[in-house]
């Protein structure tokens, strides 16, 4: 079990890192650190977030999250603005850049890879395919694990 845990993350993290510098080599514009997007993605999906959530949802200390959140409002890919309920609190909103940028990489990203696996035999299409649900709970099992 311990050598399908260890060959799992690591042909996952080659995965992620080949696609990421595939992709970033394609792109228009200065890449974004790992970090950075993932930031920008859990904005995205809670706008409004707080810096202190933001860290939770990371698993991040907030030091961290507050620089990564200082880089990305001077690159003009945040907007951090006061809480007006609680004004020592500020909330992150993507700014239209942002979303131009994340659309832009998920399209590029999707392509790229759509592009590899149209590539592979049949089999190897139908194994990753039948593959993602048993993922999928995994990922549930490792959260619930806390």
């Amino acid at each position: 079990m311990r050598e399908l845990a260890e060959n799992l993350m690591t042909t996952t993290a080659a995965l992620r890192r080949v696609v990421r510098r595939r992709v970033r080599d394609t792109l228009p514009h200065a890449p974004l650190r790992p970090a950075q997007i993932e930031l920008l993605r859990v904005v995205e999906k809670h706008p409004g977030i707080g810096v202190a959530a933001a860290a939770r949802a990371l698993h991040l200390a907030g030091n961290s999250v507050s620089s990564l959140v200082n880089q990305l409002v001077d690159a003009g890919l945040l907007d951090r603005r006061i809480d007006p309920g609680d004004r020592r609190a500020a909330r992150l909103e993507l700014t239209g850049p942002a979303r131009d940028r994340l659309a832009n990489w998920r399209r590029t990203r999707a392509e790229f890879v759509t592009s590899a696996i149209a590539r592979l035999p049949a089999g190897d299409r139908d194994a990753l395919e039948a593959a993602l649900p048993a993922l999928d709970r995994l990922i549930a099992a490792i959260q619930e694990g806390k």
